[in-house]
């Protein structure tokens, strides 16, 4: 049984980020990108800082960790939702779910190229040669379905939103003296500010929605997608590991494109399944380590 909790967990994350991408497309028939920010933040945030002293922790009133924590919600978390919920409005939501999986690709040239913190090897690099063809792919279905500019600005966005996620992990791997729950909180908090003034600001103001399907969707998206999410997400990385963590992005290309093609009719061809599995393929090549390798390949022969 107690085998089977972890397994639950990351496939029920896999299954909850893996679908926000549908849940995103539905909001967005009401509500603006940013109005969508401002909710999912919300509604993510009040439970988390209500729930907080139940688990013994409160958010830190430190100068250097509000700070800390106003940069994480703003790379980590703010950013990158808003630039996916932008991108959808231009791009198919199963093309912006594997998108968004690159972040272990970026989070790889990251730490290997500009904080040179692990080795930048033949294997990672292949690995990231690989996921960067399966975009590729991607790009050129997605220019073919619509063949306008608006495809490149979704397109760029869902990337970069993937590279804010990478940078986000980069530097909360970095941070000293919080507990993973007050991190998680107080990032939720700032993100919350921050959709709110921005919104209000240049964003156009926040709408309520009026229909069933996007109220339903920004309900799950803030109480699901963010507030339960993070809560798991955080556990698995103080019982298992970030790079355990990590590794649920193998599920949302599958989880995207499966609900994408069977709830919004998206277009389910051969470019989308080859491009979606080089992209798989490459992150389980770069969070692969060099003596796994070995291990893997010296069992073989000793089967042999």
């Amino acid at each position: 049984m107690r085998r089977l909790v972890p397994a639950a967990m990351f496939i029920g994350l896999g299954l909850i980020w893996g679908s926000s991408f549908l849940w995103i497309k539905i909001a967005l028939r009401e509500v603006s990108p940013a109005t969508l920010l401002t909710w999912r933040m919300t509604l993510g945030a009040i439970p988390m800082v209500v729930l907080l002293p139940f688990l013994g922790r409160r958010l830190p009133t430190a100068p250097g960790s509000l700070a800390s924590l106003a940069l994480l919600g703003l790379i980590n978390t703010a950013l990158p939702i808003f630039l996916i919920s932008w991108g959808e409005q231009y791009i198919d939501s199963g093309s912006a779910a594997v998108l968004n999986s690159m972040a272990p690709l970026f989070s790889v040239m990251i730490a290997g190229v500009l904080l040179r913190t692990e080795p930048l090897t033949v294997l990672r690099v292949g690995g990231v040669l690989l996921g960067f063809g399966g975009v590729l792919l991607l790009a050129s279905r997605e220019f073919a379905l619509r063949p306008d500019s608006s495809t490149l600005i979704g397109l760029a966005a869902t990337a970069t939103a993937a590279l804010s996620y990478a940078a986000g992990g980069s530097y909360a791997r970095h941070l000293k003296g919080m507990h993973r729950f007050e991190v998680a909180a107080g990032s939720l908090v700032f993100a919350a500010i921050y959709a709110w003034a921005f919104a209000a600001s240049v964003g156009g103001g926040i709408s309520v929605p009026t229909q069933p399907g996007p109220i339903i969707a920004l309900l799950w998206l803030g109480l699901i997608g963010s507030f339960i999410a993070y809560l798991i997400y955080f556990t698995l990385i103080e019982q298992f590991g970030a790079t355990v963590a990590v590794m649920v992005t193998y599920l949302f290309p599958v989880v995207g494109v499966a609900l994408g093609v069977t709830f919004l009719g998206e277009l389910l061809d051969l470019r989308l399944v080859v491009g979606a599995a080089l992209v798989v393929l490459g992150i389980v090549v770069v969070t692969l380590r060099y003596d796994q390798v070995v291990s893997l390949l010296n069992r073989r022969r000793r089967r042999s």
